[in-house]
C-alpha cells in the first residue's frame, strides 16, 4: 500500500464517486476529474457503471488516484470524495459506504447551511451548478450539462488553482467550458464538518481520517462485493401509507367516525361498534332516527349504486350495541361548568364535558330534557322511550340535571361567576309569522308539535289544515295533522322540492301519506269571521341566488284562494331578544363585556343557525372542548377526493332499506313508522374510504414486487421502489398517496 502523500489540501489514495442520471454527463465528469489529477502527475482510474435502463435513470462513476500503479478494479465502495448531480438521488443508498470526515459536493437549489445541517459529520459543498451552466449556454434548453461547471466547484473545494482546471480543460478541448467552471469556483459554498467523526484529529483545520484497507492483489480476489442496481435510488417521488378522511366523516355536522365505528362492527361486532361511536356521539339512537344524514349525501358509494345507509347503521348500533357509558378521564383539576338548555346541543356539552371529568350541571326550563327532541318531533319518529334511555347514559356520567328552571339574564351572570364555563344553549325560540292577525285556528307549528308531544290528542277530524314552511318542523306538522284525523292538509311552500331543507325521506312519507305538497306558493292572507276559513295564496318565482347558495323567492301577484280551518305555520326561529345582560355581546361562539372574552358561550342553534340535531351535537361537544381546554383543534386529515375511491374494484350491491309500516297503519297512530334495518350487513357495503383494509391491492400490482406484508400492514422496500405510482393508482379505497422525495431523505 502506498504512503499517503500531500496535495494541497488532499491525500493520496483517494476515491471518488460520482451519482447522476443518464444524459447528464456524470461519467465524463468522473473522467474530467481524472484528467485534472492526471495534470498533477498522478496516477488515475476512472470508469461508468451503468444501471439496465439508461435515459434518466441513476448511473455511477469512480475515479481512483494514488501516486503509484493503480491495479483496483473493484468499484468504489467507501469514497473519500462523493458528488452529486441531482438532490432527488440522495438517500441512505446514495450514501452508502461514506465514512465522516469525506467530502459531499452536491448540485441543489437548496440553501447551503441546510444542506450541510444534515450531514454534520461531512465536508460540504454546495453549488447551484445547472443555473451555472444554463448562463454559459452548455447544453441544450432543456438537457443541459453540468458535468464542466461542477468542476470547478470541486477544484475549489480541493484548493487547486483555476491554473489546473484552464489546463486540463485545453486537454481535453473543453476551454470554452471554463467560464462557467471559474464562476462555479467562486460562487460554491463550504462548510466544515460540525460533527467529529470517531477515530479522526484535526490537523490544519482539516479532519483526518485513519488509512485506507488494503487493497488485494487482482489475482486474490476470488468474490466482488454483491453491487445490484438499487432501482430506488430512480425515484423521486414515493408512495406512503396515509389515512385520507373520508367524505362520510368530512360531511357528517356531529364529528362521528363513520368509517371507523362501520369497519369496527365489521370486525368486531355490535358492542365495539357501539363503543367506538360513544367516543363522539351521545345521541346515537337518537340521530341515527332523526339525522338528514349528510354523510350519505357525500358517500362515494352513491353514484355507483346507492350510499351506505350510514343513518340506518347507526341507529342499529345504538338500538343493539351494549355500551355503556365511556369511561371518564381522570382529571386532578376537574372545572364546573354550567349548561343552560337541555336540548341536542346543551346534552352534548354535558358529555363532552363530563367525560373529560368535569363536573357538569344543566339547566332546563321544561320538566323534561332533550328540548326539541322531547318537544318538537313527534313520536312516530322519535319515541320518547328512546330518548330516555340515551339521556340516562349522559347522566350515568355525573351530570347534574336541573329541571324546570329557566335562566334569565340576570341568573347567567351568577353562573358566570360560580362555574368555571358557561355554555349557552337554548335553540331558537322566537318564531316567525304571517301577520294575519288574531284569527283562531292560525298557530304555530311548534306550539301545535308541542301539545301533541306532551299527550294532547286533539281531534282535527274534518279539518282542511294547510301548512306554511319547507322544513322538518311543517312536514311534521303535516303529517301529525293526518293522524289527529284531517280531512286534507296541504303544505305550502315558496320554493321547489329540491330546496325543501326538509330530510327528503320525511317528504316522500308524507306524500306517502296523502300530504299535498303546493310547492312555489306562499299564503299572503287569511279569510274568516273570527276564525280562519280560507288562505290567500300567491305564486312565487325564483330568480338570482341570495346568500344562502338558493334562489330568490319573489312573490307575484297571481293569487288564488285555497279553503283552510287551520293554518300552521312553520317560517324558522331566530335567537330571543334580552337573553344577555346589558352590555354583553357576542363575537364569534364567545360571550363578551366590551373587550373583556369572559367564560360563556354559544353553543347549537342559538350561534349556528343550523338547525339539525347532528349539528347542534357537534356544536355543543366543540365549544366544550373551546371553553374547556382552550380551543385546541384536532389536525385536520386529507381528504379523499371524488375520484379517489375506484369503485369498480367493488361488486355492485343495492343499499338495504328500512323497513316502514304499512301506509294504513301510519295514518291513524303515533307507532314508529320507520323500524329501520334488519341487520347490520349494510357494513359490508361501505368501501372504507381513506382507510387501509390491508385488502393486498397494493401488494399484488407492484410490478417490482417490492411491497411485503408486515403484520395487518405494508412494508415497501425503499431500495428498489421505483416511484412509479401503480400501488398508489390501485389503491381502491385511496389509503395510499404520493410525496416528492426530499433532498437527503429516503
Amino acid at each position: 500500500m502506498s504512503e499517503s502523500k500531500d496535495r494541497g489540501t488532499f491525500k493520496v489514495p483517494l476515491e471518488l464517486r460520482v451519482h447522476g442520471r443518464g444524459g447528464q454527463g456524470g461519467v465524463t465528469l468522473a473522467k474530467l476529474i481524472a484528467t485534472l489529477y492526471s495534470r498533477l502527475g498522478l496516477q488515475v482510474q476512472t470508469f461508468g457503471d451503468y444501471g439496465s435502463e439508461r435515459a434518466g435513470a441513476p448511473i455511477r462513476a469512480y475515479t481512483r488516484v494514488d501516486d503509484k500503479r493503480i491495479t483496483n478494479r473493484n468499484k468504489v465502495y467507501n469514497p473519500d470524495h462523493l458528488i452529486v448531480l441531482d438532490p432527488g438521488l440522495m438517500s441512505p443508498a446514495v450514501l452508502d459506504g461514506v465514512a465522516p470526515g469525506a467530502l459531499l459536493l452536491i448540485n441543489t437549489t437548496e440553501e447551503g447551511a441546510a444542506v450541510a445541517k444534515r450531514y454534520p459529520s461531512l465536508r460540504v459543498g454546495v453549488i447551484d451548478a445547472t443555473s451555472i451552466a444554463r448562463k454559459h449556454g452548455i447544453g441544450t434548453a432543456s438537457v443541459v450539462i453540468i458535468n464542466t461547471t461542477l468542476v470547478g466547484a470541486y477544484a475549489r473545494l480541493l484548493e487547486l488553482p483555476t491554473e489546473v482546471i484552464a489546463d486540463a480543460y485545453e486537454k481535453v478541448g473543453l476551454s470554452g467550458d471554463l467560464g462557467a467552471a471559474e464562476e462555479a469556483y467562486g460562487a460554491v459554498e463550504i462548510f466544515e464538518p460540525t460533527k467529529a467523526p470517531e477515530g479522526a484529529s484535526k490537523a490544519g483545520g482539516d479532519y483526518v481520517l485513519g488509512r485506507f484497507p488494503e487493497i488485494l492483489p487482482l489475482t486474490e480476489h476470488i468474490t466482488e462485493r454483491f453491487a445490484p442496481v438499487c432501482t430506488g435510488d430512480w425515484r423521486t417521488q414515493t408512495p406512503h401509507y396515509l389515512f385520507h378522511e373520508a367524505p362520510c366523516n368530512g360531511e357528517c355536522p356531529a364529528g362521528n367516525d363513520v368509517v371507523g365505528f362501520i369497519q369496527t362492527l365489521k370486525a368486531d361486532g355490535a358492542d365495539a361498534a357501539a363503543r367506538h361511536l360513544s367516543a363522539t356521539q351521545p345521541l346515537p339512537s337518537v340521530c341515527g332516527r332523526v339525522c338528514p344524514a349528510p354523510c350519505m349525501g357525500g358517500c362515494s358509494r352513491r353514484l355507483y349504486d346507492g350510499s351506505v345507509n350510514i343513518r340506518g347503521l347507526e341507529r342499529w348500533i345504538g338500538d343493539n350495541g351494549d355500551s355503556p357509558p365511556p369511561k371518564k378521564d381522570e382529571n386532578k383539576n376537574p372545572k364546573r361548568i354550567a349548561i343552560i338548555g337541555g336540548g341536542p346541543a346543551g346534552l352534548s356539552a354535558a358529555f363532552e364535558a363530563a367525560r373529560a371529568g368535569h363536573s357538569v350541571t344543566i339547566y332546563e326550563a321544561a320538566e323534561g330534557f332533550g328540548g326539541v327532541l322531547r318537544y318538537g318531533i313527534p313520536e312516530y319518529r322519535l319515541p320518547n322511550d328512546i330518548l330516555d334511555r340515551e339521556i340516562r347514559r349522559i347522566e350515568a356520567l355525573g351530570v347534574n340535571f336541573i329541571p324546570a328552571t329557566a335562566v334569565d339574564s340576570e341568573k347567567i351572570v351568577a353562573l358566570s361567576k360560580e362555574n368555571d364555563a358557561v355554555v349557552i344553549a337554548v335553540g331558537l325560540g322566537r318564531l316567525a309569522d304571517l301577520g294575519f292577525g288574531d284569527l283562531s285556528g292560525v298557530e304555530q307549528g311548534i306550539a301545535f308539535l308541542r301539545a301533541v308531544k306532551s299527550g294532547e290528542r286533539m281531534s282535527l277530524a274534518g279539518e282542511e289544515v294547510a301548512v306554511a314552511g319547507g322544513g322538518n318542523t311543517a312536514v311534521d306538522c303535516a303529517r301529525t295533522a293526518l293522524r289527529l284525523g284531517a280531512e286534507k292538509v296541504t303544505l305550502l311552500y315558496r320554493r321547489g322540492r329540491e330546496e325543501m331543507p326538509a330530510i327528503d325521506d320525511e317528504v316522500s312519507d308524507a306524500v306517502e301519506e296523502g300530504v299535498r305538497l303546493e310547492l312555489y306558493s306562499q299564503p299572503v292572507g287569511a279569510k274568516g269571521e273570527g276564525a280562519i276559513s280560507a288562505l290567500e295564496v300567491a305564486e312565487v318565482e325564483l330568480f338570482d341566488y341570495d346568500e344562502s347558495g338558493r334562489r330568490r323567492p319573489v312573490v307575484t301577484d297571481r293569487k288564488r284562494v285555497i279553503p283552510c280551518t287551520r293554518l300552521f305555520m312553520a317560517l324558522g326561529q331566530s335567537p330571543e331578544e334580552g337573553l344577555l345582560p346589558d352590555g354583553w355581546s357576542v363575537d364569534g361562539d364567545r360571550v363578551i363585556n366590551g373587550v373583556e372574552s369572559l367564560n360563556v358561550w354559544l353553543a347549537g342553534d342559538i350561534s349556528t343557525g343550523a338547525g339539525t340535531v347532528a349539528h347542534a351535537i357537534g356544536d355543543g361537544r366543540r365549544v366544550a372542548a373551546l371553553a374547556l381546554k382552550g380551543g385546541a383543534r384536532k389536525e385536520e386529515n386529507p381528504k379523499v377526493s371524488s375520484e379517489g375511491v375506484r369503485a369498480d374494484f367493488f361488486e355492485e350491491r343495492p343499499p338495504m332499506a328500512e323497513k316502514h309500516l304499512p301506509v294504513t297503519e301510519r295514518i291513524t297512530s303515533f307507532i314508529e313508522v320507520s323500524e329501520g334495518i334488519a341487520g347490520p350487513e349494510e357494513a359490508e357495503r361501505c368501501f372504507s374510504c381513506g382507510t387501509c383494509t390491508a385488502c393486498d391491492t397494493c401488494l399484488f400490482s407492484c410490478p417490482e414486487g417490492v411491497i411485503s406484508r408486515e403484520g395487518e400492514s405494508y412494508k415497501i422496500d425503499g431500495e428498489f421502489c421505483k416511484g412509479c405510482g401503480i400501488c398508489v393508482a390501485e389503491c381502491p379505497r385511496m389509503a395510499m398517496d404520493m410525496s416528492a422525495l426530499e433532498a437527503g431523505r429516503q
